[in-house]
């Protein structure tokens, strides 16, 4: 039967924030910087259908599932709509008796389009395959569930007719299709590529010039991508890995040790531990992975993948993909499998403006939510409401034992690097053995707000890591909730005000983890429920707000300024010379003298940057072939002098020299000069190819 689109708002995209205030990956200059979504977007799969692209992703549990986007030219997207509002399968799904399906739910989907048709298929498990169409990518779309398990299923819709679907992990399986999606072969399902053959899970299947190829994620030893193709789709197929090692400099989080999927949800009071500090390596599913490809009509392609990014969760990024004997490796010439982190725009013949994807904030003014918004699990529709007060929300609590199998908690995804949330509450509504207020969502979880008891409000902050709880009495019921969230260190920190101005800290910082329990990353949620076994009050909440302090990233690139560089590997600033641009400021007094320790930034436009040594003595250029490929100071600007800047925010950069299609950097454990020869940056950023820029201080020598 026809599901709605979604009962959230999807009209205000004009009102959506400026890249100054909310993330886009656009530059305005011709190109982007990833990841694409600032928040979790994890299991991407990607379309075109002329000139247009459409992605979709896991939701797991949350409602509503599966966000259709649409864009022109891959990197600004905007939200069509969600294929379903609701898929209640039972009790597990609404948050009753003490069960829960979180980690569960909707994954890995795969999105295709067919004789006028879109398709989506993911698996669910224990329930079997799904599928949902729709004529319109907007909606409505209609459902449908087969039997059996169809784990992280790609499906390809032969030139003869034939619907093929591979899934299954590690050991890779081909099943196929009837003609009308009824069911499953029978009989059809076989392995094609055995257990230990590089090949992993989220698979991704084409057909191209003739050829099937296979796109999976291998989590042995560690995150990458591999590719498989045959001439048949039942094989033989070859493999070759085509992404390996690219973290875009950032290293694994802290983990939640001994809980993940099929694991008891652990409530207040439960042992829970920790796992860190991040190490270096690249232990984990850090790298890109689980991505796919796409061709553009003027015949580039393009590929995509996700990345851990800590607490937060994992998002998308965008690589160009270059093919080599027959293999599309994600990369440039000369340097294969690593993907830069700013890069042109694909060339879609589009011109779409930088535009953020989301809208965060929400003065709950309008008829619906924001299409940001996401319940914890199927809510109750009779207890909450946009319409009970003229610009709040209203939420009604249910009975529950504590937050994590709490209904109605309203929520919305952590945003990347740094977030801060604030929302007011009128507690006023609240009953006895009522609570309600602002939280984290995760394992473990957090949360600040008001208790009522009997006749009397109480503000409550409860951190389930160290399951401590700090109370207080309140003089009245109408607070300012906030969360500040710094997810590169994994750490946040609430605050509470009476007037909307001064905020007080309480409960000091709190530690931040990923896990494999919810299966997701941090998330704000707005709740309310009962600890007394009772459906009872209500509270109303207004004026949420969703501020990113490092979203404006148009001052991050120094154009026309003399700065100095710094080598995070060992904290030396760089000077260069006709001899090789070298590291230490020790033997470097006499040229630091002549302002070699200096460049002036030159705008070559397209974020693309020329170095000249403050003096004027010359360009940073990349001379020499084959293995050297030194950076020296000449006296002319060549094509060789230009690089891509590559922002990592923080006034952390790396170089991308255009002539090698590799990065500036050196060896710190050795006296070797600067090379434009190094694939790309280390997880912890210390390998010698990630700088920081400054201004010198006026005066300074």
């Amino acid at each position: 039967m026809p599901l709605a689109a979604s009962s959230l708002c999807l009209a205000s995209q004009a009102a959506a924030q400026t890249p100054q205030t909310s993330w886009a990956p656009d530059n305005g200059n011709g190109t982007f910087t990833n990841p694409l979504f600032a928040e979790e977007f994890s299991d991407p799969d990607v379309i075109r259908v002329g000139d247009d692209y459409y992605m979709t992703g896991t939701t797991m549990h949350v409602m509503p599932g599966l966000p259709v986007l649409h864009s022109k030219d891959l990197v600004n997207w905007r939200l069509l709509g969600y294929v379903f509002d609701r898929l209640d399968l039972g009790p597990d799904y609404r948050l009753e008796g003490g069960k829960e399906t979180y980690g569960q739910g909707i994954w890995a989907p795969a999105i295709r389009y067919h004789n006028g048709t879109f398709y989506i298929f993911s698996n669910i498990n224990h329930r079997g395959l799904q599928i949902f169409s729709a004529t319109n990518p907007a909606g409505p779309w209609t459902h449908r569930s087969l039997p059996g398990p169809a784990h992280d299923v790609s499906v390809l819709f032969d030139d003869d007719g034939r619907i093929y679907a591979v899934h299954g992990y590690d050991e890779v399986k081909l099943s196929e299709l009837k003609p009308d999606l009824s069911g499953f072969i029978e009989g059809s399902e076989r392995t094609i590529i055995p257990a230990g053959n590089a090949m992993g899970e989220g698979h991704h299947f084409y057909k191209i010039d003739g050829r099937y190829y296979i796109i999976s994620a291998n989590y042995s030893p560690v995150g990458r991508m591999t590719a498989a193709r045959a001439d048949r789709p039942e094989g033989p197929y070859e493999t070759v890995t085509i992404s390996a090692r690219e973290t875009m400099g950032q290293q694994r989080g802290a983990w939640l040790t001994d809980n993940g999927l099929g694991k008891a949800l652990p409530g207040p009071g439960a042992k829970l531990a920790i796992a860190g500090p991040p190490t270096p390596d690249f232990a984990g599913a850090v790298p890109l992975h689980q991505g796919g490809i796409v061709e553009l009509p003027n015949g580039d392609w393009w590929g995509w993948s996700m990345m851990d990014r800590k607490s937060m969760g994992r998002t998308t990024y965008l690589s160009p993909v270059t093919w080599k004997d027959g293999w599309p490796y994600f990369g440039l010439p000369g340097n294969l499998g690593r993907s830069p982190v700013t890069w042109l725009k694909p060339a879609t013949g589009a011109d779409q403006k930088p535009a953020p994807t989301w809208q965060h904030s929400d003065d709950f003014s309008g008829p619906k939510l924001q299409p940001i918004w996401q319940w914890n699990h199927v809510p109750d529709d009779s207890r909450w409401s946009l319409r009970a007060r003229r610009g709040y929300l209203r939420l009604g609590t249910l009975p529950a034992p504590h937050f994590l199998l709490a209904r109605n908690s309203l929520t919305q995804r952590a945003v990347w690097p740094e977030s801060v949330a604030t929302v007011q509450i009128d507690a006023r509504g609240l009953k006895d053995g009522d609570y309600a207020g602002l939280a984290l969502l995760n394992v473990p979880f957090a949360t600040l707000g008001v208790v009522r008891d009997g006749a009397g409000y109480r503000l409550r902050f409860y951190d389930q890591l160290a399951d401590k709880t700090l109370e207080e009495p309140l003089a009245g019921p109408v607070l300012q909730l906030r969360v500040a969230g710094d997810f590169d260190r994994e750490t946040a920190r609430f605050s509470v005000s009476s007037d909307g101005k001064a905020f007080r800290s309480i409960g000091g910082e709190l530690r931040t983890a990923y896990q494999l329990k919810t299966f997701q990353g941090v998330r704000y949620a707005l709740f309310a429920f009962n600890e007394k076994g009772r459906a009872g009050g209500y509270a109303d909440f207004d004026s949420f707000r969703l501020d990113q302090p490092l979203a404006d990233r148009s001052h991050n690139l120094p154009l026309g300024k003399v700065v100095t560089i710094r080598n995070l590997a060992n904290g030396e600033l760089a000077w260069a010379s006709p001899h090789g641009m070298l590291h230490g400021t020790g033997a470097a007094s006499q040229e630091a003298a002549k302002g070699g320790i200096r460049f002036r930034v030159h705008d070559r436009g397209q974020g693309r940057v020329a170095l000249e040594s403050a003096d004027g003595r010359g360009f940073l250029t990349v001379v020499g072939e084959g293995l050297s490929a030194d950076v020296r100071l000449m006296p002319a600007e060549s094509a060789a002098s230009l690089f891509q800047w590559q922002d990592l925010l923080r006034g952390e950069f790396m170089l991308l020299s255009l002539r090698t299609n590799r990065y500036v950097g050196i060896d710190p454990g050795t006296g070797e000069p600067y090379a434009a020869d190094w694939p790309g940056a280390a997880a912890d950023r210390r390998n010698g190819t990630v700088f920081q820029w400054q201004e010198p201080a006026p005066g300074s020598d």
